[in-house]
C-alpha cells in the first residue's frame, strides 16, 4: 500500500518508535526492503536521493546529472517501488532523500514519490524557510508529505558536504516549523553523514528533548528525524578489511544511543552507509566464494574495480557498468542473478536488523493508512 508519511508518524508518536528510512540504488534493493519489511509487518519508507536518482536514471558521472536525468531515475524508482509494492498489505512511502532545490522536489512530487525532503540548511534561516515553505505548499495539494532540515551535519553524503556540524536550536526549530508546516524535521544533534563518523561519538539527546517538549508546548506535530545514523558495524568493516578492502578509521553511532534518541523523541532514522557496507561486504564475499563467476566480463569489471580500489565502499563506483540490469525487470542471466542475489540479501539483512532495534516490527497493521487523494483533502 503506497502512502505518504504522515500516516507513519502519527503511530510512531503515539507508539513510541522509529521508522527506518533506507537508501536505495537498484530495483534488487526495492524488492529486498519490501520482502523484509513484509516478513516483519513493518512499515517501510525506501528513499531515493539526488545522486541516487541521477545513478538509476542510467547516469555514471550521477554526482552531476541534469534535472531530467535525474527525474528519468525517480520515474523508474517510482515504477519499481509500485511493481514491488503497489498490493502489498504494509504501508509504503517513496522518499526523496536531500532535495536540495523546489525544482528537484516537484519532479519528484510529479514522478511518482509519496514524501520529500527539501533541504535548505544550509542557506540563510529565512532562505531555508522561503523555500520549505514553497514546497510544502506544492506537495501537501497532492497529498505527498513533506521533510525539513534545520542545523548542520558534519560530513559527506553525495552532493551534501560540510566541514562541521551546527546544532539545531529547540526555539529555531519550534519558528521553523510554524511557519513552513512541514510533517517532519531533521535536526543536528551529534550524527553526522559518511563511513568516518570518529571514533566515541556521543549523540546529545538532550537537543531531541528538548525540541520535542517545545512542539508540545506549541502543539505542533512535526515528527524528529535523525539523519547520517548509520552504525558501521565494526564486524562488517573487519569482514570487508578481510576480503581485500582497505576501510581506514571507520566508524558509525552506536544502535544503543540511536535507541536513547528514539526514547528522547525521534521517529525517522535513515540508513545509507550500512547498507552500502553490506552490499560491499556481500559482493567480495561472492566473488571469493565463486571464483568461476569472474568468468563474465562484466563482473570480472567489477571485481578488478574493486581490487584496484579497495577503499570504495559505495556500489554505485563499482557497479557502474550494470546500471541497466540493476535497474530493470528482466530476468537476469544466470551469472548476473548471483550478483542481483548478493545484493538482495544485503539489503534484508541490514534492513530486517534495523527494523527489529528501531521497534517497527509487526506495527504495520495498526497504521491508519490514507491514499494520498485523502491527505490532500486533510491538508486542505
Amino acid at each position: 500500500m503506497l502512502t505518504s508519511m504522515k500516516p507513519m508518524y502519527e503511530l510512531a508518536e503515539e507508539m513510541e518508535f522509529a521508522l527506518g528510512a533506507f537508501n536505495v540504488n537498484s530495483f534488487q534493493q526495492v524488492k529486498a526492503a519490501i520482502r523484509i519489511a513484509e516478513i516483519y509487518n513493518s512499515p517501510l519508507v525506501i528513499q531515493g536521493a539526488e545522486a541516487a536518482n541521477g545513478f538509476i536514471g542510467g547516469i555514471k558521472d550521477y554526482r552531476n546529472s541534469t534535472l531530467d536525468e535525474k527525474k528519468r531515475g525517480m520515474e523508474l524508482l517510482a515504477n519499481a517501488v509500485r511493481k514491488y509494492g503497489e498490493n502489498s498489505l504494509i504501508p509504503i512511502a517513496l522518499h526523496l532523500d536531500h532535495g536540495l532545490s523546489f525544482e528537484v522536489c516537484k519532479a519528484a512530487v510529479d514522478s511518482g514519490y509519496t514524501s520529500i525532503m527539501i533541504d535548505g540548511s544550509s542557506k540563510s534561516f529565512e532562505e531555508n524557510i522561503e523555500i520549505t515553505r514553497e514546497v510544502t505548499e506544492y506537495a501537501h495539494k497532492y497529498g505527498v508529505s513533506v521533510e525539513g532540515e534545520l542545523g548542520v551535519l558534519k560530513g559527506v553524503e553525495d552532493n551534501v558536504v560540510s566541514e562541521e556540524s551546527t546544532y539545531t536550536h529547540p526555539l529555531d526549530a519550534v519558528k521553523f516549523v510554524k511557519e513552513t508546516k512541514v510533517d517532519a524535521l531533521a535536526i543536528s544533534y551529534g550524527t553526522s553523514h559518511g563511513a568516518n563518523k570518529g571514533k566515541n561519538v556521543v549523540l546529545r539527546e538532550p537537543i531531541v528533548t528538548a525540541i520535542k517538549e517545545c512542539f508540545l508546548h506549541e502543539n505542533l506535530h512535526a515528527s524528529i528525524v535523525s539523519h547520517g545514523s548509520s552504525n558501521v558495524e565494526e564486524h562488517i568493516v573487519k569482514e570487508i578489511n578481510e576480503l581485500g578492502g582497505e576501510l581506514k578509521n571507520a566508524g558509525g553511532i552506536p544502535i544503543k544511543q540511536l535507541k536513547t534518541a528514539i526514547k528522547a523523541g525521534v521517529r525517522k532514522i535513515n540508513v545509507d552507509t550500512d547498507i552500502r557496507l553490506y552490499t560491499t561486504r556481500n559482493l567480495l564475499r561472492l566473488f571469493k566464494n565463486d571464483p568461476d563467476i569472474l568468468k563474465d566480463e562484466a563482473i570480472n569489471e567489477i571485481y578488478n574495480f574493486m581490487k584496484e580500489k579497495p577503499s570504495a565502499f559505495d556500489p554505485r563506483y563499482y557497479l557502474q557498468n550494470l546500471i541497466p540490469s540493476l535497474t530493470s525487470f528482466e530476468e537476469p542471466t544466470a551469472q548476473m542473478a548471483k550478483v542481483d542475489k548478493a545484493v538482495e540479501d544485503a539489503a534484508m539483512e541490514i534492513i530486517g536488523k534495523l527494523i527489529v532495534e528501531f521497534g517497527s516490527i509487526e506495527k504495520a497493521k495498526y497504521i491508519n493508512y490514507r491514499t494520498l487523494e485523502e491527505l490532500a483533502k486533510e491538508y486542505k
